[in-house]
């Protein structure tokens, strides 16, 4: 495990970092911040929610989040106005339940979706469906392998063995497998 130093070389001048908080370099070390879906697409994961059973829309928000493993959680902001529409659209329909409103898709809500269920697909697919849960292990490892690479960087670095022609060398070292990693995991 790493000591306090490493993370803190990561923290920026504020001191946040990987697990003090909000950290950019994280952020674009794994391909930006959690997916957002824009109203349009979200109308589709409400629909989607509300086939598998009437929810209110607390519900409603649990049941996208569950499905995209914790990656995106819609606001109230954005969930509540998005239910009114698709009432007003005659896509669900409001019952009682206990006391509050539960929303019920209709059958004109069911064609909506499944004229758009590939968006659906696609922002899950892109959201991590899976779960980061399922790879952890797999990732934490391989982020120790480029920690034991930068250590051993910053310790020829601190020696004042990198010379012009080793930072060369390791410059096409490294162009070189990234170039490998990226076709591997981004196939054209």
């Amino acid at each position: 495990m790493h000591g306090p130093g490493f993370w803190a070389h990561f923290a920026g001048p504020r001191g946040r970092g990987f697990r003090g908080g909000r950290s950019d370099f994280f952020s674009e070390l794994f391909g930006g911040q959690p997916p957002r879906a824009d109203r349009g697409v979200v109308r589709y994961l409400i629909l989607d929610a509300l086939s598998q059973q009437p929810r209110h829309g607390y519900e409603v928000i649990q049941a996208i989040e569950e499905r995209s493993a914790g990656t995106y959680r819609p606001s109230p902001g954005v969930i509540y106005p998005t239910l009114q529409m698709l009432e007003e659209l005659g896509h669900t329909r409001v019952e009682e339940r206990e006391g509050r409103k539960v929303y019920a898709l209709t059958p004109e809500g069911q064609r909506d979706l499944a004229e758009h269920a590939e968006e659906v697909k696609d922002f899950y697919q892109d959201a991590g469906e899976g779960s980061w849960d399922d790879v952890a292990d797999d990732l934490r490892d391989l982020t120790q392998r480029a920690g034991r690479m930068f250590k051993a960087i910053g310790r020829s670095a601190r020696r004042g063995r990198l010379t012009p022609a080793t930072l060369k060398r390791l410059r096409i070292i490294l162009d070189e497998a990234i170039a490998r990693i990226e076709e591997l995991v981004e196939p054209r």
